[in-house]
């Protein structure tokens, strides 16, 4: 089995943190990704910061412009990625990263390098499921699972294409618009969403936008999901101890995302 199969065969619901790398800066987000991971993260999601992040709200377009802002490259993500990677050789890593620096970097080369650097998955977010074949092949070529997305309210052709071709999970969108934890999820449709998205089968599905708190975590898992995926609150959490591109105090900055972290996994355990 793979990473993602070890994981959700123990059955217990999971807690995916989502993270960018570079920000505020390379070294820095090692620290921080190391936290959330020690705090109790079953699986992690990292994004590679770009210039134009059309899924993304307010937070993680201020993490994407921070990290942009000094001096992050592809290059200096796929080292991160490295050292996440030599630190927890067991942890499942899910990579968010726009399309362009796939076609850039040329579609085999891209999934290849993330492999190598020790991915385990790639979700292009502005890559339809429709358009999706080029992309699964290269994936498939490299080794890497490729994640779509199953939006909300999405056609039965649509969420049949993502079934057919995630691997790994399936993440399904808890409501419509873009990320951020100022429009929550509700609860009465996560039952529907889970429901439309595993009507066709496929990989397991975890619930994202919108997720910020322990109850939307309880939510999701009871809804049927295999687990959530926050990104915008442990954002928000990061941008309140910086001071430019630095943390002001990484100690109290751990102490926050830990206590933060393991209430959100703790949800994961509720009856």
């Amino acid at each position: 089995m793979n990473r993602y199969e070890q994981r959700f065969a123990t059955g217990e619901g999971a807690f995916v943190p989502f993270v960018m790398l570079s920000d505020p800066n390379p070294e820095d987000a090692e620290e921080i990704i190391s936290a959330v991971v020690d705090a109790g993260a079953d699986a992690l999601e990292l994004g590679v910061p770009f210039s134009d992040p059309v899924a993304d709200g307010p937070a993680i377009q201020g993490a994407h412009v921070r990290a942009l802002a000094g001096g992050a490259t592809v290059d200096k993500a796929l080292a991160q990625v490295r050292t996440i990677r030599e630190r927890y050789p067991d942890l499942p890593i899910g990579m968010l990263i726009y399309a362009n620096v796939a076609f850039t970097r040329g579609l085999d080369r891209f999934y290849s390098e993330f492999k190598e650097a020790g991915a385990d998955s790639i979700l292009l977010p502005d890559v339809p499921v429709r358009e999706s074949a080029p992309f699964t092949a290269a994936a498939e070529r490299a080794g890497i699972d490729p994640i779509f997305i199953a939006p909300a309210k999405a056609s039965k052709e649509t969420l049949e294409g993502v079934a057919a071709n995630s691997r790994g999970y399936i993440y399904a969108i808890s409501r419509d618009g873009v990320t951020g934890a100022e429009k929550e999820a509700t609860v009465e449709g996560l039952r529907d969403v889970v429901d439309n998205v595993q009507a066709f089968g496929g990989a397991p599905v975890l619930l994202g936008f919108g997720i910020s708190k322990p109850e939307h975590v309880r939510d999701a898992i009871a809804a049927g999901a295999a687990g959530a995926i926050t990104g915008s609150a442990i954002t928000n959490i990061i941008a309140r101890h910086l001071d430019g591109n630095r943390v002001a105090d990484m100690d109290a900055l751990k102490r926050e995302l830990t206590e933060y972290v393991g209430a959100m996994k703790g949800a994961t355990l509720a009856p």
